[in-house]
């Protein structure tokens, strides 16, 4: 209807109906009506079970298959969803038909999350904060997978397992380790933006709600003229954005360790809806040629005076899920779900996400983990040869024919919807990053962008984290951020000082040096 967001219509509130109305006749999952759900069927009232008992023996096995295989990254979050709304028109830039006209409404959902953690921690950690958002288009679900900081720690990805692994858990002790951590960050200054960053006010935000969001990546967007131009998008909260000091956040996550879950579910559930306003940032294929850095690289950033944000819609969130499982656990995104119009960059970290987002997909929740209803358009219709599977969800596209090219109905390629093309060319190689420049944009945010308190919060947080890490590590973290800027590891250092760098705890045996001499950082 047009004016008006379609919600998925999978997900109605189920159970009694009209006050008085007769309940639900309760029954096993294949719909066989139960007399007792409370008792098991036993050889008199002290047993022995009896392996008949099939109402039993579904719900214990349900029960010990509960749990999918969480989120390697990103596993806890929280979800909602809502409205995109078109504020600007811009068609001269991409042709989607997302962006059709002022006024249009287009049904979102976004999920937030924490990076590094299990399900069951805390969402007050320091961290870089999910933000993605599934729009459900007449043309297809469009992913935009992106995070609550504008640049990534990496630029390719072959890293990003390790990168993972150093965040995670010691293979010994099976605790986080700032060996682990420090070393990695350490050996690869790529990370410094990434790092200053997080270690400012910005790493531990104060909810969900009151965080801005990034797309990280640069995608290509072609008008219907077949013109293409490069785009980041962003999400600038309404709310205000707002972080909490870090020990207001470890004493609330004592307390309250779903403090970010719970502040979105309430704000929704009395009518304060938050909302962002979406806005691109533009870069013709001329001044992608002509940028004196890799604008795909994205532990850099695109300054906002040479390109500066161009306004496009706003998300409102105004529903919460009704089941959490249903509709936040089994919610996938991924980049290479794009709606015509819609295009990869040369990114390396988008290309490699695009293979391995949806791969990890399959193995959570099977080939067909697009039929899940959170998942499946709605508001198109798909259509391919792909058939059967785990969980082949409604009528498995019935007799339609599975093969390609047919002569049967089947339904039909468009050349209207071929990607723009383009030129490649030079030699297959694998190109050694390591003399690429990562200060000077980390040099311009340290001294330009944080003011003289926020230099010196962001100085005592990293020399907190690092103090665990072994000597030769700190040293290794201290020259880096000397390079960015020399004012940065002086005060680093002075920090780590104060804490006393050589009374550290023991550390794990596989990370020990054959013998950890006394040494200065200076």
């Amino acid at each position: 209807m047009a004016g008006r967001c379609l919600y998925n219509p999978h997900f109605q509130k189920t159970g009694q109906g009209a006050q008085g109305a007769q309940p639900e006749v309760l029954t096993t999952a294949t719909g066989i009506p139960i007399g007792n759900k409370t008792s098991t069927l036993t050889v008199g009232p002290r047993g022995p079970l009896l392996l008949q008992d099939a109402v039993y023996i579904e719900e214990i096995a349900h029960f010990v298959r509960e749990r999918i295989p969480e989120r390697v990254v990103h596993a806890r979050g929280a979800g909602a969803f809502g409205c995109f709304e078109i504020t600007h028109d811009i068609t001269r830039y991409c042709k989607a038909k997302v962006f059709g006209h002022i006024g249009k409404k287009t049904p979102v959902a976004v999920r937030f999350s924490t990076t590094t953690g299990e399900s069951g921690t805390s969402d007050l950690v320091r961290d870089p904060r999910g933000f993605a958002v599934k729009f459900y288009t007449e043309q297809g679900n469009w992913d935009i997978v992106g995070n609550s900081t504008p640049i990534f720690f990496i630029r390719d990805p072959i890293m990003f397992p390790s990168l993972s692994h150093a965040q995670k858990r010691h293979p010994r002790t099976h605790r986080k380790d700032p060996n682990m951590l420090w070393d990695f960050l350490s050996l690869r200054p790529e990370t410094l933006h990434e790092v200053t960053h997080l270690f400012t006010d910005r790493g531990i935000p104060d909810g969900f709600r009151y965080m801005d969001g990034f797309s990280n990546h640069a995608f290509k967007l072609v008008n219907a003229q077949g013109e293409a131009v490069y785009a980041k998008f962003h999400y600038k909260s309404n709310q205000g954005v707002k972080y909490l000091p870090k020990e207001a956040a470890k004493t609330l996550a004592g307390k309250n360790p779903d403090y970010a879950i719970k502040d979105l579910e309430e704000a929704i559930t009395r009518g304060d809806f938050p909302s962002w306003t979406l806005s691109i940032q533009v870069m013709t294929l001329d001044q992608a040629n002509e940028m004196p850095f890799n604008p795909f690289d994205i532990t850099k950033v695109w300054y906002h005076n040479e390109f500066p944000l161009i306004p496009v819609g706003k998300i409102t969130l105004n529903r919460n899920p009704i089941n959490y499982f249903a509709e936040v656990e089994q919610i996938t995104f991924s980049p290479h779900n794009m709606a015509p119009g819609i295009e990869p960059s040369p990114d390396k970290i988008l290309l490699g996400r695009m293979h391995a987002y949806p791969d990890a997909q399959r193995y959570r929740l099977g080939v067909n983990f697009a039929q899940i209803p959170v998942n499946a358009p709605i508001r198109s219709k798909a259509a391919n040869v792909e058939r059967d599977g785990v969980m082949a969800m409604g009528d498995n596209q019935g007799n339609a024919p599975n093969y390609y090219p047919n002569s049967f109905g089947g339904p039909q390629e468009r050349r209207e919807f071929l990607q723009s093309t383009y030129c490649l060319h030079g030699d297959v190689a694998r190109y050694d990053d390591s003399e690429e420049d990562n200060v000077s944009q980390v040099r311009k945010f340290y001294l330009e962008v944080l003011s003289e308190e926020e230099r010196q919060r962001l100085c005592e947080n990293i020399a907190e984290s690092l103090a665990g890490a072994q000597l030769f590590i700190q040293k290794r973290a201290v020259k880096n951020f000397t390079d960015v800027d020399p004012d940065y590891g002086r005060r680093v250092l002075a920090e780590l000082d104060k804490l006393g760098v050589a009374k550290q705890a023991q550390v794990p045996q596989t990370h020990q040096t054959p013998i950890l001499q006394k040494v200065t950082l200076h």
